[in-house]
């Protein structure tokens, strides 16, 4: 089967170096993998279901929402190689969630790392945070995915939709869903932050994606480091500002900034600012095709909603298999 790839990001705020090279990178490299051309199709969403779990303002969803799809089209993602479409523009997925959670054993969802780790950091546990791994779920199946590319943080949850899948195709005797495989980034999947715990909005440790100027400099001379001087000799592997260039850098710059900490003569601040010099070039090039996007919304509406089209398409025809499997009545025939 050719493959079909699927994924989707949260619209929580501005885009960070972890989400990029966590994620949206990934997306940009298996488009064309993905794509009509290649005999397959991707598809890719912003969770702004997903998001009302944290997101409690309306206007903030909203704007980070559309922001998102801004970012994602200026970092690459080409709506002539990929599908670019909003979650709750897709109405059949909701159901399918439905449809998957009459099968969803409980203790499943107990085990969700995503859950256990977000209840002890004290965050309140509502019904959405705990069956998020069934949505997502939705959100694979609906489109017969067969790749998945996502942070290894959520390798657990395309897991839990594998035996989804499997037990819902069991339970029905029905091949209805076509059981998805990870696709994951391992070198870059865990993107340290400011602090050196892995970047994420919920830390507040984030590098934003579309930074510049005297914000982003004061985010990043801000990187936590240790009370070597500028002489001592610095061991690259683990250091946080040495993980982070090399997330920007070729192999060449990699090996010579990894002598230069070992060395010694080179101080934290000198290191930062090479940081600095490396991100903002770059993300130079999006930084210039997002300015024209936010002149233009009406381009960027016009491929969320042929997105959506598409999407609906394809996750009706997928609908329809589940519905008939359980003994629903097809959509619309008791009109």
């Amino acid at each position: 089967m050719p493959a079909r790839v699927l994924s989707g990001i949260q619209p929580t705020g501005p885009m960070h170096w972890g989400n990029y090279f966590g994620a949206v990178r990934q997306y940009i490299e298996l488009q064309e993998h993905g794509s009509a051309e290649a005999g397959g199709q991707a598809f890719y969403f912003i969770a702004d279901l997903h998001a009302l779990t944290t997101v409690r303002n309306p206007d903030d969803l909203r704007a980070f929402t559309r922001g998102l799809a801004v970012d994602l089209l200026a970092l690459g993602l080409d709506p002539d190689q990929a599908t670019l479409f909003v979650q709750s523009d897709v109405p059949e997925v909701t159901e399918l969630t439905w449809l998957l959670l009459t099968v969803t054993p409980l203790s499943m969802l107990q085990k969700a790392h995503a859950f256990k780790d977000k209840t002890a950091k004290g965050m309140a546990a509502d019904a959405g945070l705990f069956t998020y791994p069934v949505l997502q779920a939705a959100d694979i199946l609906a489109y017969d995915s067969t790749l998945v590319p996502v942070g290894e943080d959520q390798k657990q949850h395309i897991e839990m939709t594998r035996d989804l899948a499997q037990k819902f195709n069991h339970l029905y005797e029905s091949e209805v869903f076509v059981v998805p495989d990870p696709h994951i980034l391992d070198s870059s999947a865990r993107v340290p932050g400011t602090d050196g715990e892995k970047m994420s909005k919920s830390y507040g440790n984030t590098l934003p994606v579309f930074g510049e100027g005297k914000p982003l400099k004061k985010a990043v001379m801000g990187i936590t480091t240790d009370s070597l001087g500028v002489e001592d000799p610095k061991e690259p592997e683990g250091n946080t500002i040495f993980d982070l260039y090399r997330l920007f850098a070729d192999s060449e710059q990699e090996r010579a900034m990894a002598a230069r900490f070992r060395a010694g003569g080179m101080g934290y601040g000198e290191a930062k600012k090479a940081l600095l010099e490396a991100a903002s070039d770059y993300f130079a090039a999006a930084r210039d095709r997002r300015a024209k996007l936010l002149e233009q919304p009406s381009v960027v509406e016009d491929v969320l909603q042929h997105g959506a089209a598409a999407a609906r398409t394809k996750a009706a025809e997928v609908l329809d298999r589940a519905r008939s499997a359980c003994g629903l009545a097809a959509r619309g025939s008791r009109a």
